[in-house]
């Protein structure tokens, strides 16, 4: 996909005698979101599959945060245990969002209180229960891999953390049992926000230069001729013509001409 992103820059100098410098980019342009809710997200990275259309037009991701959410939620574990449904529904106020704990509102407000990220798991155990960022990252590993003995030890130990925080013990001992609950199916942040600037470079690609963007992914599917089908009718859907080989005027790849991309030879 990176090579894609630097094929499409690479026509865009070409055609229109600049570089879009992603560095400089605001994430959060108001025309990408549009284009993410409804839905037709085919060639974006990470999020052209048919079930990653529809989560996009039932979440209408509206800002980058979102989007890192997006890539987090769809899987397996959010999906079958019902968190993916809490954040669409808290997300367009059809479900109340309660943070049980003041502490819990500046960690979970990002995701409408549900725990998504690992990172957040860490959070929480730092600054309710007290404890280091790096105990805290032993917990949160221990909690993925379910290690009951050691939890137990640390579930008393988050208590005493956060009695002395003004918290009821038993308040704090269902705290901690939420978090493992949901620990489990927690997604490292990072990783997800890292792929989410990814899928945001290639849907401001396809609002702004389409042209250039299907001539460089085409191209780099050449060789897939399923693929090639399904981007020229998305291409077809975007009333972009889809212009033939020629000889005079095809390259190797496929290029982008004035209302439309031209067949390459290749």
């Amino acid at each position: 996909t990176l090579t894609v992103i630097e094929g499409a820059n690479q026509l865009v100098e070409k055609r229109h005698g600049k570089r879009i410098d992603f560095i400089k980019q605001d994430v959060n342009d108001k025309e990408v979101y549009d284009l993410i809710q409804t839905g037709y997200t085919i060639g974006l990275f990470q999020i052209e599959s048919s079930g990653m259309q529809d989560l996009n037009r039932r979440l209408k991701p509206s800002n980058f945060e979102e989007i890192i959410a997006v890539l987090a939620l769809y899987r397996p574990g959010p999906m079958e245990s019902g968190m993916l449904d809490d954040f669409i529904e808290r997300k367009h106020g059809r479900q109340e969002i309660i943070y049980t704990f003041q502490a819990m509102e500046t960690i979970l407000k990002p995701t409408y209180g549900v725990i998504v990220y690992q990172e957040q798991v860490m959070q929480i155990v730092q600054a309710i229960g007290g404890f280091s960022l790096g105990e805290a990252d032993i917990i949160r590993r221990a909690m993925g891999k379910k290690n009951i003995e050691y939890m137990k030890q640390k579930a008393g130990e988050f208590a005493d953390g956060a009695v002395k925080k003004g918290l009821k013990r038993e308040e704090a001992i269902e705290l901690f049992n939420l978090i493992e609950k949901f620990a489990g199916y927690g997604f490292n942040k990072s990783h997800s926000a890292a792929y989410a600037m990814i899928t945001y470079q290639t849907a401001y690609l396809k609002v702004y230069y389409p042209a250039e963007f299907f001539s460089a992914l085409l191209s780099s599917e050449k060789d897939k001729t399923e693929k090639i089908v399904q981007y020229i009718n998305e291409v077809k859907r975007m009333k972009l013509d889809i212009l033939p080989p020629s000889v005079h005027k095809s390259g190797d790849d496929f290029t982008p001409m004035e209302g439309g991309i031209l067949f390459g030879l290749g």
